[in-house]
């Protein structure tokens, strides 16, 4: 690693930016004058000849478009001086993309912080109610979380749907909030080995499927239902989760994996790893406030609608 933190790049980048520039100096020095090649025709063309009447003319470039080109030079050399490009050279001026990031944030925050605190200072429901807040919240939530919830906020394959009601921590507004500031860390450990064999992994298999009325061979699911002991102490005993520890429920029809019997063995034998980031650094407490109030709407839109 200490490679790529040496001197060494910055002083490479800088010798092969300045040489390139340089480069194109002398490259446009040499097209500036008009040469004759020995043997070469004296006419004011290269002799050569298509088509019996196209003849290349040996002629230098046109002076404006040169004198055009010498200026892009000396503007990329000044540009240089003032602004960073030279390795970690900084430039006279001192900026930086990070402070002018910075600059927009302070300026956002003095715009828009006191309407962010007006509705930091009323309860998730309320503001869920709020048509204004309700925009402001879907405008977050297409920036910060549709990458992984989908725009529709209905999820994917790994990535919960937000618009049911099935929460592995719990639904209520401030449980999401949590969710949202602190991020979630789910994990499902391998039980391949505990539980014994292929078979017995392709028995509990069934027997989970069972339990969400779902198609399952019923021989399997005896055998199944006698080895998920060793699942009860996260999914309980009739495989309705728990909410304290992100346990999903496997009675319901829902599945953030697929509910398909290899999909359930691939879970079993290899266990689920999952991570909701923390956004309480980025968005802080009054964003994070209205982002939630959203969230808890897509699943509660009757609750919503009933108050209004």
């Amino acid at each position: 690693m200490a490679d790529f933190t040496s001197g060494f790049w910055d002083l490479y980048i800088g010798i092969i930016t300045l040489l390139s520039i340089a480069g194109c100096g002398i490259l446009l020095w040499s097209q500036a004058t008009h040469r004759i090649q020995p043997g070469e025709a004296t006419d004011g063309t290269t002799g050569h000849l298509w088509d019996e009447d196209l003849t290349e003319l040996n002629t230098p470039l046109p002076r404006w478009w040169m004198w055009l080109f010498y200026m892009t030079i000396v503007f990329a050399l000044v540009y240089l001086v003032l602004y960073p490009g030279l390795g970690s050279y900084a430039g006279k001026l001192g900026w930086k993309s990070s402070g002018a990031y910075e600059q927009e944030l302070v300026r956002a925050k003095a715009d828009y912080g006191p309407l962010f605190a007006k509705y930091a200072s009323q309860d998730l429901e309320t503001v869920a109610r709020d048509p204004q807040a309700h925009a402001i919240g879907e405008r977050l939530f297409l920036t910060y979380c549709a990458q992984c919830h989908g725009s529709d906020a209905r999820g994917n394959k790994g990535f919960p749907d937000l618009t049911d009601k099935d929460w592995l921590y719990g639904g209520e507004a401030s449980v999401i909030k949590t969710t949202i500031l602190k991020g979630r860390n789910g994990m499902m450990p391998p039980m391949g080995a505990a539980l014994g064999s292929e078979k017995d992994v392709e028995d509990v298999a069934h027997y989970v499927k069972s339990l969400s009325g779902m198609t399952a061979d019923p021989i399997r699911v005896s055998f199944g239902k006698s080895k998920f002991g060793a699942c009860m102490a996260c999914h309980g005993p009739g495989g309705s989760g728990n909410q304290a520890i992100g346990a999903p429920n496997l009675s319901d029809k829902i599945w953030l994996y697929g509910g398909s019997a290899e999909t359930i063995m691939e879970t079993i034998r290899k266990g689920r790893s999952n991570t909701m980031p923390a956004f309480e650094d980025f968005l802080g407490n009054d964003k994070a406030h209205v982002l939630a109030a959203y969230v808890w709407s897509l699943s509660n839109e009757e609750k919503v609608l009933a108050k209004k």
